[in-house]
């Protein structure tokens, strides 16, 4: 005979079958076991603490949890879809091995709350060991630059050549991406790192609970302050999604150039084999599956968000059934995040650079234009003025088949009476990188020191 549900005394008829399967959510809440346990302790004690239950009760009901843990963890616990969520499996086994003690351990609370702390303590842990893979990338990030720090290769506009820099600049630039989408992460854990565990259904309870105390329990620095909020708030969920699609954005743009820069046509660089796969019918390939597949991901992630910002958005105060459609979105996010960094972070520190092929395509496009440009204005020429100068030495070199370097003095001279012979040094690939050494520049000094700055964490 099917176990009465421990909401059941309203009800005269069990629930449709299908109705529990649909209803049911322990196939994806039950991961998050420990946090129920945990949060349950901390409970249990504090009514313990406040005269609540006895202490005799408290100590089976801790007791009790703790072994159900233990059982969890060694794949002895046997989860049940009749009992809807990880809450209910949980409160169940405990008072089927501790009696009447365990019926007690619900007292001053709701499922609405508890869930709430749920999310909570698991997203608080996730978002830690995230902030640690996002260490840990840009690190790798920041080892690449070092090591190819004389490296020049062509920056892009419109993807089209538009001026040298160091290839170090530009692995700096997703340094900067990714220390931003840290302080993210960090900003929804501090908005995130309240307690919510005494809100009750939603207006909260009659028994003399003590708030602060659990929270303390569970190193919460603070509580909600408004029951109905505490139970009806998904702004914590939201915020981590929102910020894992910016990171997921971040990984993509970056994956997008891994890709192009390991074509035969750019050979910029080349990824690891551990990190590719062949093809079943072409024998020469080697396709560079790991970013094209952190590309495609994105996708979902984003996904993930507008379907729980969909579920919020129509809903009434305070907890509504639609809001057990949260955790999915979240878990998915979760593992996406953690694994496309944790990959990302061995094919970056496995990365080999090509810089005879990358120093070569910088000569090319007429890269050094601006240069041009620049020297002119140096010598008295305005900047308007010196930009159709070099526009017209650029058609010129077109149609003649020229590049920049390669004209002569006389030639130059034929657009501007003002270029001189040092006109040859002021356009090489090197002086054009180094002259640019304002703050953010690509210029090796400027780059040398926020390789510096980034690994000091400021």
């Amino acid at each position: 005979m099917p176990k009465q549900k421990l909401w059941g005394g309203r009800f005269t008829q069990p629930t449709d079958k299908f109705v529990e399967e649909f209803t049911a959510s322990i196939d994806f809440d039950k991961r998050l076991y420990h946090q129920d346990i945990r949060g349950s302790i901390a409970h249990a004690r504090m009514l313990g603490k406040q005269g609540i239950i006895s202490m005799d009760d408290m100590e089976s009901i801790v007791h009790g949890l703790q072994e159900i843990l233990r059982q969890i963890e060694a794949g002895q616990f046997t989860f049940s879809v009749a009992l809807e969520d990880i809450h209910m499996n949980i409160e169940s086994r405990l008072s089927d091995k501790i009696g009447e003690a365990g019926k007690r351990l619900h007292t001053g609370r709701s499922r609405n709350d508890q869930v709430a702390l749920d999310i909570r303590l698991y997203l608080r842990d996730e978002i830690v060991e995230i902030s640690a893979y996002l260490d840990l990338l840009i690190d790798a990030l920041i080892e690449q630059a070092e090591k190819n720090i004389q490296v020049i290769m062509p920056g892009y506009t419109h993807l089209q050549t538009a001026q040298p820099i160091l290839f170090s600049h530009h692995l700096m630039a997703y340094v900067e991406m990714f220390r931003r989408d840290r302080g993210r992460m960090e900003d929804c854990l501090k908005r995130m790192n309240v307690s919510p565990l005494g809100a009750g259904a939603l207006a909260g309870t009659t028994f003399p609970i003590d708030r602060e105390h659990v929270a303390e329990q569970l190193d919460f620095p603070d509580t909600t302050r408004n029951s109905l909020d505490s139970v009806s708030d998904r702004d914590f969920a939201l915020e981590f999604l929102a910020g894992s699609s910016i990171l997921m954005m971040h990984l993509s743009r970056f994956s997008e150039e891994l890709i192009l820069w390991s074509t035969s046509e750019f050979k910029f660089i080349e990824l690891s084999d551990g990190f590719c796969t062949g093809s079943s019918i072409m024998p020469q390939k080697k396709n560079p599956d790991v970013p094209e597949l952190v590309r495609g991901k994105t996708g979902r992630v984003y996904g993930n968000l507008m379907a729980l910002l969909t579920v919020m958005k129509g809903l009434p105060l305070a907890y509504n059934k639609d809001m057990q459609e949260d955790k999915e979105p979240l878990f998915d996010t979760i593992d996406t995040v953690k694994g496309s960094l944790k990959i990302f972070v061995d094919m970056i520190r496995e990365l080999r650079v090509n810089a005879e092929r990358m120093l070569a395509a910088a000569g090319g496009g007429y890269s050094t234009a601006t240069d041009v440009a620049d020297y002119l204005v140096r010598k008295g020429m305005p900047f308007r003025d010196a930009h159709e100068v070099v526009g017209k030495c650029v058609a010129y070199c077109v149609s003649s088949g020229k590049d920049l370097p390669g004209l002569t003095l006389e030639e130059w001279r034929s657009f501007s009476s003002r270029f001189d012979e040092d006109i040859a040094d002021s356009i090489t690939l090197e002086a054009s990188v180094n002259a640019r050494s304002a703050t953010g520049g690509t210029a090796r000094e400027r780059v040398l020191a926020e390789i510096c700055r980034a690994k000091e964490g400021r």
